[in-house]
């Protein structure tokens, strides 16, 4: 049994296929169409089908639209229509045009297109498609019974349980909003998820990092990673500010009151302004808050559930920072994160859920132990596409080894191999790499990525070896959990220590990815030294490169020195 499942309410836009419990491949659709999160000018296109994902995710099965038996989507639209639409067929509510008149279970006046929209993506599916995506699309229909419509937070609860490797677990979403749900609380088992409570809107722990962040001149639901790095260089100035718009009760509920923002944190910073204290003060006041708040949350889902492992996904869920606050406390013996937090992820959570309960399955099938689930492309490809493009290359004898040597003369390298990642961290498939044994390298990927000073690298490290530069790491292979790095070791991996003291890891095993194994293996035989600064293979404003011409054409116009792509070398 074949099942689709598709996010396109809000932002990064993505799909997935699953097959009988597995998972065959996931992407998002800003990596076909370069339109990064998948944010376009237009209103109405912002909720456009991912076409291009989905097509992927076909072609990866060798299958056609037809053939996937059941269709996930991650937001249900009748959760939010009147009452006299929610009983209607799906094909007989029109599209909506903006309404002065704003009910009181809707957002904005916006509300009526956005879902119409969604509820007629069936239609968008079959007929939509772009014409040169027909050969995969053509013809497909689908009843009712194959369409699904699978609320926000559910998708995301089953995106962090489903593929978790618990049996039994809390578990903890938190994002900007869903239909009416900011944040849920619930207790998997099995197949199964249980609801025990949900935080609604307007009360939002993720809209108010995201109004800060455009309060601090960044745009919201992409920058808010900016934030978290920003908030390392200030002081706790504005924290009595933050805990007056957090109203935290004890029942696992909470109530934001952000209306005096400006009042209690001064005027917003306008974009291309200086940074001063003051800013800093504000990012590192709001994510004190912000973790002190959502450990308060922690504490009252494991006394509901009396659970040893914690599941956790949503937007939220992607600050790393947080996330070693909430294993740190040790209210849950274990942790686990959602590589792809973000509403990307839905797509999968709706698919692993909507497949469990169509095939009745009361057992997890599937753990997703890497990210690896997005487009490869293979030597001949590669190397057909170098031969037309006449880029000057050469072919690797040991690519590892010769890689290695270049990273060692601290070369920054485009690293391009096998499949690509799903979710919003490069993980060694298409990455960025450099050496992170000198203190300037930090400030020279900045440079070459034209990204702001403050931003700190991440590092990779192999796994077994791991504990013995940062302290306590153990498997981490999804840059989720920052790590403080050991005292005798932060003077010979200076880039990747950050002004706090830690560093965002990446491990690696063999098992993970081989060739990007071999390559860390190589370059600590070669300096001592297991670690590599790994940061995303784009540029300013870029999604990360996709495909061979993506790689090639960032490379040519970004200034790093060599590209390494499958087995061949080029070089500037």
């Amino acid at each position: 049994m074949y099942t689709l499942g598709i996010n396109a309410a809000f932002h990064d836009s993505a799909a997935c296929l699953v097959k009988d419990g597995q998972l065959i491949a996931a992407a998002e659709d800003e990596r076909f169409t370069h339109v990064k999160h998948g944010k376009r000018p237009i209103p109405f296109s912002a909720y456009e089908l991912p076409y291009h994902a989905i097509d992927y995710c076909l072609k990866t099965a060798n299958i056609h639209l037809s053939d996937v038996d059941h269709i996930s989507y991650s937001f249900d639209p009748f959760i939010l229509l009147p009452e006299e639409d929610a009983a209607k067929s799906l094909i007989d509510i029109p599209l909506r045009q903006p309404s002065q008149f704003v009910p009181e279970k809707w957002v904005s006046p916006w509300d009526p297109l956005f879902l119409s929209a969604i509820i007629n993506a069936p239609g968008q599916l079959t007929d939509g498609y772009p014409h040169h995506l027909q050969q995969r699309f053509r013809g497909a229909r689908f009843n009712d019974d194959q369409w699904h419509f699978v609320e926000h937070h559910l998708c995301h609860a089953a995106s962090a349980f489903l593929p978790s490797p618990y049996h039994e677990a809390a578990v903890l979403t938190i994002d900007g909003r869903g239909e009416k749900a900011t944040t849920t609380f619930s207790m998997g088992k099995g197949n199964d998820l249980q609801r025990l409570s949900q935080v609604d809107m307007p009360h939002s722990l993720g809209l108010l990092y995201e109004k800060v962040t455009t309060h601090l001149g960044f745009l919201h639901s992409s920058d808010e990673y900016k934030v978290m790095a920003l908030a390392s260089y200030g002081k706790p100035v504005f924290v009595n500010a933050f805990r007056s718009m957090i109203n935290m009760l004890d029942n696992g509920q909470y109530a934001i009151q952000d209306e005096r923002m400006v009042e209690l944190l001064g005027p917003a910073r306008k974009k291309g302004d200086e940074f001063t204290a003051h800013h800093f003060n504000i990012a590192h006041s709001l994510q004190a808050v912000l973790q002190e708040s959502v450990l308060q949350l922690t504490d009252w889902l494991y006394k509901e559930t009396q659970a040893d492992n914690l599941c956790f996904a949503g937007g939220v869920a992607l600050n790393c920072v947080l996330n070693a606050k909430i294993r740190d406390a040790g209210i849950f013996k274990n942790i686990w994160v959602q590589p792809a937090s973000g509403d990307a992820g839905t797509a999968l959570g709706a698919a692993l859920w909507t497949d469990a309960k169509e095939r009745g399955s009361q057992e997890k099938t599937f753990h997703m132990d890497h990210a690896y689930w997005g487009p490869e492309y293979g030597d001949d490809e590669i190397k057909a596409f170098l031969d037309w493009t006449k880029t000057p290359y050469t072919k690797l004898e040991n690519v590892a080894e010769e890689t290695a040597a270049l990273l060692a003369q601290d070369k920054i390298i485009g690293w391009y191999q096998g499949r690509m990642e799903f979710g919003p961290r490069a993980l060694g498939s298409r990455s960025i790499l450099a050496s992170p044994i000198s203190a300037d390298m930090q400030a020279r990927l900045n440079e070459v990525k034209d990204r702001e000073d403050f931003r700190p690298v991440a590092p990779v490290v192999l796994e077994d070896v791991a504990a013995e530069w940062f302290e306590d790491a153990h498997f981490s292979p999804f840059m989720l959990f920052v790590y403080n790095v050991k005292e005798d070791k932060k003077d010979k991996i200076p880039a990747v220590t950050h002004v706090d003291g830690t560093a965002r890891i990446q491990t690696i095993n063999r098992d993970q990815h081989p060739r990007y194994y071999d390559l860390l293996q190589a370059f600590y035989k070669q300096t001592g030294v297991p670690v590599l600064i790994n940061t995303s293979f784009n540029t300013l404003g870029k999604p990360i490169v996709c495909t061979p011409r993506d790689a090639v054409e960032c490379f040519w116009s970004s200034p790093f020195d060599a590209l390494v792509i499958g087995s061949f070398l080029v070089q500037k």
